[in-house]
């Protein structure tokens, strides 16, 4: 019963570890695009995060501080 349970945390560390990979020269053009950014339409993020400081009344994450009120 060990035995397998050491065999098994073995494989398991092997998957994991081969799971970590850098990305290539040649790939750096395809992960750049616009699609795969955290927010792929700006301005809509930026009206996102206007109604949420305008609504949390208070200092925010992103940097900016207002009250409830909308008047940022």
């Amino acid at each position: 019963m060990k035995t397998r349970l050491t065999v098994a945390f073995i494989i398991l560390i092997a998957l994991t570890a081969s799971g970590c990979t850098t990305v290539k020269p040649w790939e750096r053009g395809t992960l750049s695009k616009k699609e795969m950014s955290w927010s792929p339409d700006p301005l809509a993020a930026t009206l996102s995060e206007h109604i949420y400081f305008a609504k949390e009344a208070a200092a925010g994450g992103y940097g900016s501080a207002g009250g409830g009120c909308g008047c940022n």
